[in-house]
């Protein structure tokens, strides 16, 4: 029987992880955070004080790093360098580097054979930013999230705030703005979706609401 693959793909902010992770416990998969994966390697290039901008220091930063996907009591974890990562890869530092190492198609390319690898032995939701383009265009359901950037920022404002970070909220709207560029005119894997989508505004939807309409269509389509 062919692994349950589900890509939830959109910008940052929107509402991915939280969607991603609840839906996976209802059908009983994995979820899997693929944006966490580059989070671990932004991070190793801020251990090593390497400009996430050199792609040429990111490519030899990453051939000695050790970025590994795997599983922990059924759940989906990351680890650089054989230790487990939490919450240090979800500071606004790591969310930066992580915006500006992602576009280099070294890193790209050697995170998606490690997803794909993944995901054809177990399954899962996946949430990214080409997911459904790229990992797994041939994924039978695809979802793609958005929503203005200012709820995004007020979101991400909020998170922070409840870690203890304090950050300008005009400031979050325009770095999100800018990653949001950066994203969508990469030259490798840009952020975009087709027609094989199902495109949801997260904007004025709770959270439950997002995941009953994902449920709603995934049970329609197996049932086609």
């Amino acid at each position: 029987m062919t692994a349950l693959l589900v890509a939830i793909d959109g910008p940052s902010g929107v509402g991915k992880s939280t969607t991603a992770r609840a839906l996976a416990q209802r059908l009983s998969i994995p979820y899997v955070d693929t944006g966490a994966m580059y989070r671990a390697v932004a991070l190793a290039c801020l251990r090593a004080g390497v400009d996430p901008n050199d792609s040429d220091r990111v490519a030899d930063a990453l051939q000695r790093t050790d970025v590994g996907p795997g599983t922990r009591d059924g759940i989906f974890v990351v680890e650089l360098d054989g230790v487990e990562l939490g919450d240090e890869i979800r500071t606004s530092e790591v969310s930066l580097a992580t915006s500006r190492v992602s576009v280099h198609p070294v890193v790209r390319e050697r995170l998606v054979e490690l997803q794909r690898q993944f995901g054809r032995r177990h399954g899962g939701v996946f949430e990214g930013r080409d997911i459904g383009t790229v990992v797994f265009p041939e994924a039978e359901h695809k979802f793609f999230l958005e929503a203005s950037p200012r709820v995004r920022a007020e979101r991400r404002h909020l998170e922070l705030q409840q870690r203890g970070e304090t950050l300008d909220l005009d400031r979050l709207e325009a770095e999100l703005r800018e990653r949001d560029e950066r994203d969508r005119t990469r030259e490798h894997s840009p952020l975009r979706a087709d027609d094989t989508y199902v495109r949801i505004d997260t904007g004025r939807l709770l959270a439950e609401e997002v995941i009953e309409l994902l449920i709603e269509h995934i049970r329609t389509a197996q049932n086609q």
